[in-house]
């Protein structure tokens, strides 16, 4: 399993390879993470700065959250549109 680097460790290096003055093949070796790692970070840090399009990690966790709610509130509508068909079948008309 991969090892959890800091988020002001991921900022550094990623700050670095922006500034473009060194191959990024040579800013993953001397920070000690993969070429890969590396080109997965910027990736993430344009996406977030807004810089390529995409969703940023603030809102795809919001909208996780979002549809967590929505779930919820779905489920609550259902058991109260049963509890509402149940007793108005208890209760007939006269």
């Amino acid at each position: 399993m991969a090892k959890a680097f800091p988020i002001e460790f991921r900022r550094d290096v990623v700050a670095v390879a922006r500034k473009g003055e060194a191959p990024l093949s040579q800013i993953a070796r001397d920070f000690g993470i993969s070429e890969s790692c590396l080109h997965r970070w910027l990736k993430l840090a344009d996406r977030d700065d807004g810089i390529k399009a995409g969703e940023a990690a603030s809102d795809s966790a919001e909208l996780r959250e979002l549809r967590k709610r929505n779930k919820t509130r779905e489920q609550e509508n259902e058991i109260l549109r049963r509890a509402a068909a149940y007793f108005a079948r208890e209760i007939s008309p006269k």
